[in-house]
């Protein structure tokens, strides 16, 4: 099994994207499967070419994308991709579109195939803060996570997908009071048994995942 594993450069001002910096230390191999790293940029349309370049040479079977989604306390394995680009703030080369449509013949919106529970509950059991989220936002990570979804149902249809964001580092929280982190050495270990997840369970489990707002 491949599994293609890709993270975003630094962006909003940020001198380091946590996504990158724990995807670098993504062990080669993990459950037997191969892991393919790459960093993308924090840019529409681009962060996409780029992976469709990496996903048409290597072919990989499972494409996980990971963001940097400062300020949640977890690291959150969203369940859904919509097909709406609505920036709030310019991605790096200065992009900011409202309302628009990701891709014009798509649907409203895509759930992931990687089976998301089994990844949370994975973490869990090994102390990892984690949890199910339902929204990936609407900017490049949103972009990137319908997108990818988009491509495994109308080319690459034996490919799963799935997105991870995690929170900021502590080093990116000194003066944003009431904020929360993650070492980086945690982040890893967390993307670490989430993979081991999508390596053992061809299907997703049957467990309360949801929340009330």
């Amino acid at each position: 099994m491949k599994i293609l594993v890709s993270g975003f450069d630094p962006f909003g001002g940020e001198k380091i994207n946590p996504a990158i910096e724990a995807v670098k230390l993504l062990p080669d191999e993990i459950s037997g499967a191969k892991i393919i790293k790459v960093e993308i940029p924090t840019v529409r349309i681009k962060s996409l070419q780029k992976l469709e370049e990496v996903i048409e040479k290597e072919k990989p079977d499972v494409v996980l994308n990971i963001g940097q989604a400062g300020g949640r306390t977890d690291i959150t394995v969203e369940r859904v991709g919509i097909n709406v680009d609505d920036f709030r703030i310019k991605d790096n080369e200065g992009n900011m579109p409202i309302d628009e449509k990701i891709k014009q013949d798509g649907a409203d919106a895509y759930l992931v195939k990687v089976p998301i529970k089994a990844m949370v509950k994975k973490m869990l059991e090994n102390n990892i803060p984690a949890s199910v989220s339902n929204t990936a936002g609407t900017f490049v990570c949103n972009h990137v996570c319908y997108a990818m979804a988009y491509l495994a149902q109308t080319k690459y249809k034996n490919m799963k997908t799935g997105f991870i964001h995690i929170p900021f580092l502590p080093q990116q929280v000194l003066n944003k009071k009431n904020t929360a982190s993650m070492p980086l050495e945690t982040i890893v270990k967390g993307l670490t048994h989430a993979i081991e997840a999508v390596v053992e369970n061809k299907e997703d489990i049957k467990e309360c995942g949801g929340t009330t707002h």
